[in-house]
């Protein structure tokens, strides 16, 4: 099933990257922004994340919480948080249940070639809980600009 705007946002908790359980309703009374993407220390997922680590005080201005979701290991999170200076918490879906939750873990193809991974996917969360936008066509280098409009 495919999520929609306007739907409740599916709750969730798993780890970050330090191991500590996070919940989506530890976030009520907050905006979110909840990102997949799909691997740390990729040139695409490092632009998104550069990009929203540039716009953070902007987005916290806002109202805005920033989770970004992958299917890496808290490890390599902390990895990619300390190099790239990220000071918003990455999310560890190993096992990618939230990943299907959300309705992100999908067959993509690349060079003819079919596999399984996550759709770049944005979902913007209002105060209440509620899926406010989803954003499919996610722009790496200007993700904020999408979020605020």
């Amino acid at each position: 099933m495919e999520l929609e705007t306007g739907q409740k946002a599916p709750e969730f908790t798993t780890k970050d990257q330090d191991g500590k359980e996070v919940s989506l309703s530890d976030f009520r009374g907050k905006k979110v922004v909840l990102y997949f993407y799909p691997k740390d220390q990729t040139p695409g997922c490092t632009a998104q994340a550069c990009n929203l680590r540039d716009n953070y005080e902007l987005l916290q201005k806002q109202g805005y919480v920033v989770l970004g979701v992958s299917t890496d290991s808290g490890a390599s999170h902390r990895k990619f948080i300390e190099k790239q200076e990220l000071p918003f918490p990455l999310l560890s879906d190993e096992d990618k249940s939230l990943h299907e939750k959300y309705g992100v873990w999908k067959e993509k193809n690349m060079y003819g070639r079919k596999y399984m991974g996550t759709l770049r996917t944005t979902f913007v969360i209002d105060e209440k809980g509620t899926i406010e936008d989803i954003i499919k066509k996610v722009k790496t280098k200007d993700h904020t600009a999408q979020i605020i409009k």
